[in-house]
């Protein structure tokens, strides 16, 4: 890719959410060695307030897929606010989805596609794609996803 990861934010107009405070006792963000770890986020609005939902219950497929996508701008927020430039990412090494789901909703990882291929439209198809997993659980404020992540750095 020919382009920064900030370049590609730009041109793809997407608007990055406030960072959200800390919810608990917690960093929001550590680097150890070259790798940049970022806790749990969740689908900051541009407002300032949370998206609320359950998927497959008042959420359809597709409404949770946007929530992820929207924890993927919440998470580059956070990283900015706390970090400094995106472009110091090289690669999208690891990420961990919790989708709040009803029991019997089961496309965990098609939710949890809106955060991976708003990674992959900033980073490339490569070094925006890790290692993944998606699981369905009950989480904290109603919000429909949380997602955390480990982003190798150059």
């Amino acid at each position: 890719m020919d382009k920064t990861p900030s370049q590609r934010l730009k041109e793809l107009g997407l608007i990055l959410p406030p960072a959200p405070p800390p919810a608990g006792v917690y960093k929001p963000i550590l680097v150890i060695d070259k790798f940049l770890y970022v806790s749990g986020q969740g689908p900051m609005k541009n407002d300032g307030t949370f998206i609320t939902g359950r998927v497959g219950d008042d959420m359809n497929l597709g409404q949770g897929k946007l929530a992820a996508e929207q924890v993927g701008l919440t998470m580059l927020s956070t990283i900015q606010t706390h970090f400094g430039s995106i472009d110091q990412i090289k690669r999208v090494v690891k990420v961990l989805g919790m989708v709040n789901s009803a029991p019997d909703f089961g496309q965990q990882p098609l939710v949890i596609n809106g955060f991976s291929e708003l990674m992959a439209d900033i980073f490339g198809n490569d070094l925006g794609v890790g290692v993944r997993s998606a699981v369905g659980m009950i989480l904290p404020g109603n919000i429909p996803v949380e997602i955390e992540a480990m982003f190798q750095l150059h």
